[in-house]
């Protein structure tokens, strides 16, 4: 494995080229990083044409659809490049479109989630399940939000930040029409759902109408980042019908968090507590779960210890699956991570607390 040398300690280490700074130096000489971290953000934004940052004082006008809060200067966008300031009013996709794609997945698919949920073992059944185990024959409606609030240097889709994706929006009664009677599942990801989140909301609340007398599961792959007006509204669609709320926990220190995705981790951690609360009123299915991916370098073992025991603290029961890394986007010069440590990483988030953890993606390990 080839190390590169840190640019403040020197040493060599495993660093992704873009930041050019290691883990511990990011943790231990934060100021000196930072110019490190915000020269690679402002160059992998400017890229695809997205805003570098999200201001959050001085004038413009607040967009409060997600938990950023972008405050938006006249005739610029917010963070996720799709909502702009004209004239004072924030204009941009809400409930009645938005920019996003989709398709029909056959079930068991490959969700975070699948070795828990109704669609991969038919827990639930039959409330929340049509078979006591795998639901073949029956799919999941995937729902790919293009646009994101976060800006992940290794990210796994990031061709949704081409603008000609965002060119042109789609409407509810679009995607209602996708909705057949052998689909069991909607599960909203991206790109992320949080910055379109009330179109999310109100295409759920048609389709549990559209399907009353059937099982249809809401669920969400997220990074978290939800406004906490409308979290409310999303784990109620996920409680009443069997889905799962699967929030991406990326680090456990706010400055790795801001390192690799451009933001940090606060409001993610607050609403993690705040989805918990309702764990206890669902017990066939959970309703939380979080997941990993294992960053080279950057996301090992005290990452994934610290962020075990905080889940574990809320409740032990809630799952955790961990992913191994693929080296993608502009982290593509990172290794693939070694089958022991990533084994050593697995019994960390045991010994943290947790009852339910497994590893994801192992034909990644090597």
């Amino acid at each position: 494995m080839a190390l590169k040398k840190c640019s403040l300690c020197s040493k060599p280490k495993i660093v992704a080229k873009i930041l050019g700074v290691c883990r511990e130096c990011i943790l231990e000489r934060f100021t000196e990083a930072l110019p490190y971290i915000d020269r690679a953000h402002k160059l992998t934004r400017e890229s695809f044409s997205l805003p570098s940052s999200s201001l959050t004082e001085g004038g413009g006008a607040r967009c409060n659809l997600c938990a950023r809060k972008c405050l938006i200067p006249e005739g610029c966008s917010g963070y996720c490049g799709l909502r702009k300031n004209t004239e004072g009013v924030i204009k941009g996709p809400h409930h009645k479109e938005a920019f996003v794609s989709w398709y029909l997945d056959p079930l068991p698919t490959n969700c975070v989630a699948d070795w828990f949920c109704p669609g991969g073992t038919g827990c639930g059944y039959p409330q929340f399940s049509y078979k006591n185990g795998p639901e073949q024959g029956f799919y999941n409606l995937a729902v790919f939000f293009e646009g994101c609030n976060l800006n992940c240097l290794y990210c796994q889709n990031w061709h949704f930040r081409y603008s000609h994706l965002r060119s042109k929006k789609s409407s509810l009664k679009e995607l209602l029409m996708s909705l057949n009677q052998k689909v069991a599942c909607v599960c909203y990801f991206g790109g992320d759902p949080s910055p379109q989140a009330p179109f999310a909301i109100k295409l759920s609340k048609l389709a549990i109408e559209k399907r009353m007398d059937s099982i249809l599961r809401i669920c969400w792959e997220t990074n978290g980042l939800f406004s906490q007006a409308l979290l409310p509204q999303i784990i109620e669609l996920s409680l009443i019908t069997g889905g799962i709320i699967k929030i991406d926990l990326k680090a456990w220190h706010k400055e790795i968090h801001l390192a690799l995705t451009g933001f940090g981790n606060e409001k993610i951690l607050q609403n993690f507590v705040f989805v918990a609360q309702f764990i206890s009123k669902r017990e066939s299915v959970p309703l939380l779960t979080a997941s990993t991916l294992l960053v080279p370098g950057y996301v090992e073992e005290e990452e994934v210890y610290n962020i075990a025991k905080f889940i574990a603290e809320l409740n032990p029961e809630i799952p955790y699956r961990l992913l191994a890394f693929s080296p993608q986007f502009y982290m593509s010069d990172l290794p693939l991570l070694e089958k022991k440590k990533a084994n050593e990483v697995l019994k960390l988030a045991k010994a943290a607390g947790l009852k339910i953890v497994s590893l994801g993606n192992e034909h990644l390990l090597r």
